[in-house]
């Protein structure tokens, strides 16, 4: 039953883990852990990133549970949902896995 219990968490944090490995998706995680709220022109700006790629990512993790979305007339605010996820950037951080 606790290695059931293990499996199924580990398949979660893949599952979280696969969600978030791509550079823009970090960054935008980075971003919003120290804005807390932010719309896709923002993230763009500070990302140099094209909308259309970024609305892309901002949309996939949205639907995998990493981020929220607040709509104020034609503009989307995006927020982490569990702040949780800025942990797993600390660790990247501080693990010599960044030069």
């Amino acid at each position: 039953m606790v290695e059931n219990l293990d499996a199924i968490k580990m398949d979660e944090a893949a599952y979280t883990l696969k969600a978030i490995s791509n550079g823009t998706r970090l960054c935008v995680i980075s971003l919003l852990s120290e804005q807390n709220e932010m719309n896709v022109s923002q993230l763009g700006e500070l990302l140099k990133c094209e909308q259309s790629l970024l609305s892309h990512h901002l949309t996939d993790m949205r639907a995998k549970g990493i981020l929220n979305c607040r709509r104020d007339g034609k503009n989307c605010f995006y927020s982490l949902k569990n702040k949780q996820i800025v942990q797993i950037l600390d660790c990247i951080r501080t693990c010599n896995c960044v030069q």
